[in-house]
């Protein structure tokens, strides 16, 4: 949570737009009182309107649980706070629909709608104006591996000469904390913290703005805990399998569909098994729809290769390569998923001869088993498919980061970002 209010902080700018309040007083006037006053008038006779107490809570519950659940997400590293404002909102007014008809509410329709379209534009508004202008500017401590900094785009560097703490508007430090600075440059840092200015880790800096983690000695990771967040992992457990009964009978036709498309394509089974490492590391076999042409069990030393799948590989089949770029070949995991195999969001499972040779090679690999896998991840929607060692340990750096941040918020982040993938087929193979 100490990560999520840091990345807050220094993703938005600290303009008076940008304040929660200002945005929270903005939505309830426009996207509440605005549509209520409307309909009902200024004194509200709730003898003579019975819809106006929920149609008002409904309203109020859905502004505001949308603009804190927009403002939580438009807080992880590559989030642009345009692209989720209509999903959110569209997500929470959705729920709130459904309590009224499982509750049987009586709510006015008109209310919700137009409470519906003035919040939505007022968050485009309100994002608008905090993003116009908005530049993420670093004075930047010499010393130490600051270095590292150059090569992230999205931030401008502005060196330290003088250990003096800088003026202005938004004034935000970095500096490599591990390393030995001198005695004036850590007075320095001390002055800014007690005056209220943001003085942020080098490490910390990279996370915040690359959404990688990397952990360079397992005993002094920045995790706090080599367990993740433990009460989610329970109720996340709940959420998969809730939400693998609420979708199984909906995909059931779409299943028939694409297991006769198969057989109609290519010769061979219509599904594909493999071992996978999974959950602790420990083996599991995982199930999709077979997308390339069947083939005999590859030898001991053609295994790794074979595991790889290539851009434009020749074994894809033409149903494969759609429901490749689609995602569709991964729907027999819920099967997975119900055995407690994997969940819907994590770390994607590796075939055991690439995750044995991984392990060999890169240091604290297994560590990212320590959740469940999943059919999507924070990995599959910022890098996509990966094939050699050093992507492999970019999408490792991935998989740190969604544990460090185990949370509801950041898999919900993850759940939008795979219906853009699913649409415009990133990363497919």
């Amino acid at each position: 949570m100490l990560m999520q209010r840091n990345l807050s902080s220094l993703v938005g700018s600290t303009r008076w737009v940008s304040s929660l309040r200002v945005q929270l007083a903005v939505e309830i006037l426009l996207g509440i009182l605005l549509p209520f006053a409307a309909r009902y008038g200024v004194h509200t006779n709730y003898d003579h309107h019975p819809s106006a107490p929920a149609s008002f809570v409904l309203s109020f519950t859905s502004v505001v649980s949308a603009m804190l659940l927009s403002r939580r997400i438009g807080g992880f590293p590559g989030t642009r706070t345009f692209i989720y404002v209509l999903p959110t909102f569209s997500m929470s007014f959705g729920l709130a629909m459904m309590t009224a008809l499982v509750l049987r509410l009586d709510y006015n329709r008109t209310v919700l709608i137009a409470s519906f379209t003035l919040s939505v534009a007022a968050a485009y508004a309100l994002a608008y104006l905090s993003a116009r202008g908005a530049v993420r500017r670093f004075h930047v401590v010499p010393g130490g591996r600051t270095r590292f900094l150059e090569d992230i785009d999205g931030a401008e560097w502005l060196p330290m000469a003088q250990p003096t703490v800088p003026t202005g508007a938004d004034v935000m430090i970095v500096a490599d904390l591990h390393h030995d600075l001198e005695s004036p440059w850590e007075r320095l840092l001390a002055r800014a913290a007690i005056s209220g200015v943001p003085v942020y880790h080098v490490k910390q800096i990279r996370e915040l703005l690359t959404g990688r983690v990397e952990i360079e000695h397992l005993s002094e990771n920045s995790f706090g805990s080599l367990l993740p967040n433990l009460a989610y992992r329970k109720l996340k457990r709940l959420i998969d399998l809730a939400a693998c009964l609420a979708v199984l009978p909906v995909l059931a036709v779409t299943m028939v569909l694409i297991a006769i498309s198969i057989r109609l394509d290519s010769s061979g089974p219509v599904f594909f098994r493999q071992q996978r490492m999974g959950y602790r590391g420990r083996p599991f076999t995982m199930i999709k729809f077979r997308s390339m042409n069947h083939r005999s069990e590859a030898s001991d030393q053609d295994s790794r290769v074979s595991a790889i799948t290539q851009a434009d590989d020749d074994r894809v089949t033409r149903v494969g390569r759609f429901l490749r770029r689609t995602r569709l070949d991964e729907i027999p995991q819920i099967l997975n998923i119900l055995a407690g195999d994997m969940s819907w969001i994590g770390p994607r499972p590796e075939a055991m001869d690439l995750s044995t040779w991984y392990e060999a090679e890169i240091p604290f690999y297994s560590y990212r088993h320590i959740v469940r896998p999943g059919i999507t991840g924070w990995a599959q929607v910022n890098q996509g498919h990966v094939a050699d060692l050093a992507e492999i340990n970019m999408k490792l750096q991935y998989d740190f980061f969604y544990v460090k941040n185990f949370s509801a918020w950041l898999d919900v982040l993850i759940t939008m970002r795979t219906v853009v993938v699913m649409l415009n087929g990133f990363g497919s193979k």
